[in-house]
Parts: structure tokens; sequence; C-alpha cells
């Protein structure tokens, strides 16, 4: 028995090695096909079994099930370990589903950060001086930037529930490592490009103000109109936009309480086929008639403010050895707009990296689900930025679109969460979340 105690232990240390190493069972590749690449990697056995750390080769490959998402939609992704760093390195064969992998993906370009991935307690059994099989991790991501996004294997991490439960973790030497896949993003809605420019400001009832575009559809048909806050008046005109997708039109503005002239294609104006408004007053210079007082006031325009409730937030501890998610929340962010004009705000952020005692945290292991509340009466709505990293090049928190009038009060804040490596040297870490109103 006790000769049979002594084959169990080893085996199971032997196990834990494995991640150089690793497991098998490999997932089904999701669409898009990846390229395999190969980097170098240094696995830390546990101490227990007695082994010196593995530095090996790694061929790895990463698989994306789109490779053309639009901004907002989620990426599933598959990392492949081909071919592991070692084999098994003793005569002891290991019994089948005895290894859990995890790891990490890396997100470069235009979109930064870490997507964390794993795999299922499954494997082949691996005979004795035997080579260990390969094996496939997933996990997802919201794509929050237009442009082209690389993706490139990163660190991963063997447990194994083998008469003991024991993690080995492999990291890369030199990251990141070469990018395997790469997946180009667009805009959910195309930008709009369209504008217009005024001749004048400002006229008497009745005067005509020339209007001129650019960027419209070649060809097409650009009604002109006259502004009073949100609604649309009496005047118009039309124009036609020549093969550049420029125009020149005159506009005769007689309605007293007009604010601005926009141009749009189509029967009605909206955001995606439009332009403007431009502001313009119209002067009322009728006279006052004998015995009348003509009286006017003043609405002044005001400022795009914040202010935080706080500016220290304290995260939850993990363990070490396990780690994971340290969840809080970000102190309440109350946003002013009292600017009265037609444009809107956008509320973002960036992290540094969060140093400790000896070690660091990469800023794209923080990321956030935004919230955002407007006051009742507001002219705009605040819309929410997406869940997902944070990271050193930064997100949208929250903002307000561009409108005929915008402005209002609102309330931002979002849920914390830090991906804390497993073995993170105990210790404080901190980091500094930088916020911008633009």
């Amino acid at each position: 028995m006790g000769s049979t105690t002594r084959r169990r232990r080893l085996a199971s240390f032997i196990g834990a090695t494995a991640l150089a190493v690793t497991a098998g069972g490999a997932l089904a590749c999701p669409a898009g096909a990846a390229t395999n690449v190969d980097f170098a990697t240094h696995c830390i056995p546990p101490a227990v079994a007695g082994i010196p750390p593995i530095d090996g080769t790694t061929t790895a490959s990463i698989a994306v099930d789109n490779t053309s998402p639009k901004v907002g939609d989620t990426v599933t992704v598959t990392y492949t370990v081909v071919k592991p760093a070692a084999s098994n390195p003793t005569a002891i064969a290991l019994p089948a589903d005895i290894m859990t992998p995890t790891g990490k993906v890396t997100l470069g370009g235009a979109q930064t950060g870490a997507v964390t991935v794993a795999g299922p307690k499954k494997n082949d059994p691996v005979p004795g001086n035997g080579a260990f099989p390969s094996f496939s991790m997933t996990g997802t991501f919201k794509v929050t930037s237009p442009g082209a996004i690389t993706l490139s294997p990163g660190d991963y991490n063997i447990h194994t529930s083998y008469i003991l439960e024991l993690d080995t973790p492999c990291t890369v030497i030199t990251p990141p490592a070469p990018v395997s896949e790469t997946v180009t993003a667009t805009d959910a809605n195309p930008v709009n490009e369209r504008d217009i420019a005024l001749g004048s400001a400002s006229g008497k009832p009745g005067d005509s103000v020339t209007v001129t575009g650019s960027k419209f559809t070649p060809g097409t048909t650009v009604t002109l109109a006259g502004r009073s806050g949100a609604a649309q008046t009496a005047d118009t005109a039309t124009a036609t936009a020549d093969s550049s997708g420029a125009f020149s039109g005159s506009l005769v503005v007689s309605d007293k309480t007009t604010t601005g002239v926009v141009a749009y294609e189509g029967s009605a104006y909206s955001d995606a086929k439009g332009a403007g408004p431009k502001a313009y007053v119209v002067i009322d210079d009728t006279p006052v008639p004998d015995g009348s007082q003509k009286v006017t006031t003043t609405v002044k325009a005001g400022t795009l403010s914040m202010s935080q409730a706080g500016d220290a937030v304290s995260l939850s501890a993990v363990d070490y050895g396990k780690g994971g998610a340290s969840t809080g929340d970000l102190n309440k962010v109350t946003v002013q707009d009292f600017r009265g004009g037609p444009a809107g705000w956008s509320l973002t952020a960036k992290v540094t990296d969060f140093t400790g005692p000896g070690a660091k945290i990469d800023a794209g292991a923080l990321s956030w689900s935004p919230a955002c509340a407007t006051k009742a009466g507001s002219p705009s709505t605040c819309q929410a930025g997406s869940t997902g990293t944070v990271g050193s090049s930064g997100a949208t928190l929250a903002s307000t679109p561009n409108g005929t009038l915008t402005g209002g009060e609102f309330t931002v804040d979002a849920g914390l969460s830090l991906n804390v490596p497993a073995f993170t040297p105990p210790g404080t870490y901190s980091g500094v979340l930088t916020l911008t109103l633009s």
C-alpha cells in the first residue's frame, strides 16, 4: 500500500507540471481559422512536486467566431495550446479528466486589454513518457472600438485534481506573444459627416440666408429648414447636391422664434442624414406702438462641469493562490451641462497599472459595468458606456448625443472588477483612474 500511495502522489505532482504541459479534450474551434504561433514559456510546478521550473516553447493559436464584428458585438475567442512546452517526464501514466485549463488572451491595436478564457475538466490519459495532448479554452469580449484588434496568446494555468488540488502557472517570457488572429471592427452606425454653414448668423424677418453644405449624397434633393428649438418652422427651401455632395441654396427666414437652420435628405430631419442646426437669430425690428413698452430678458449660457462623491475606492480582497475578481463601485459622478447649445458630452476614463509590493497588475485587468441616470426635465438623455475593459487606453463611461438643444443634470457610476492573477504577491495594489469630461 505504501508503494502504491507514493506512485499516486508522484503522478499527481507530475500532472500538476503538465501545464507546460497540459490538458486534452480540445474544444471545437469557432469559425475564423487562426495562425499557429510559437512563444517562450516559463512554467512553475507546485513546490510540493520538487520539480524545477520548465522553460520551453509553446505552440498555440487564437480563433474567433466573427472576424468582422461591429462595435457593441460580443466575440467568442478560443485559445488552443497546440503543442505544450513539455512531455510527461516519467514512466508513470496520468489518468483522464484531471486537468482544468484557464488563461488570458491579450488584445492590442484598436482595443487593448485581456480576455479571460477557460476550458473543461477533460483530458485524455497521458502515457508514461508520452506527449501531452493539446487543449482549448474559450471566453468572450465586447467590441468597444472600431479598427483592427489583434489577439495574442497570453499566460495560462493548469489546475489538477488528482489526489491533491494543485496549480501550475505558465507565463509568456517576453510578452506579448506573437499575434495569432486579427479582427476588424466597424462602427455599428456609419459616421454622418454631412455639414452646413450659414452666410450670416442673424437677419430681419423675411431676410434670406445663404446655406452651403458638404458630404451629402450626390444628386440628392436637400431640404433647408428653420428650427425653433426642437421643432421645425414653416420656413423651408430646397437645393440639389452636386456630384461631390456639395450644395448652395437660400432660405427665407420669417418666423421670429427661429433659433437655427438645418439641412437634410429625405422627408424629415434625422441624425443619420441631416446636418445642423446652425445658430440663427431673427432680429425683431417691429416698431413699438405709442404708449407701449417692449420687455426683454436674457438667458445666459452656463458651463459643462462634473463633481464626484469621493476620490478613493476600496475593492474587495482576494486570496493569494486563488486570485479572481476584486470588486467595488466607482464613486458617483454628477455631470451638469448648462451650456444650452447643440453639443452633447462624453465622460471617459483610463487607468494606470496597479502597483504593489514587488509586482503589478496590468491596467487591462480592470473592467466596469457603467450606469447613468438623467434628472427629470433635462433636454438630453444620458447613455451609459459599454461593459468591458477600462485599460490604459481608456473607455467611455457615459455620454449624451448632439441635438438641437442639449443640457441637463446626470448621475454616473459603475461597478468595478479587477481580475487579480492567482499568485500575485500579498499586499496592497493601487492604480489611478482618471476621468475626462469633454
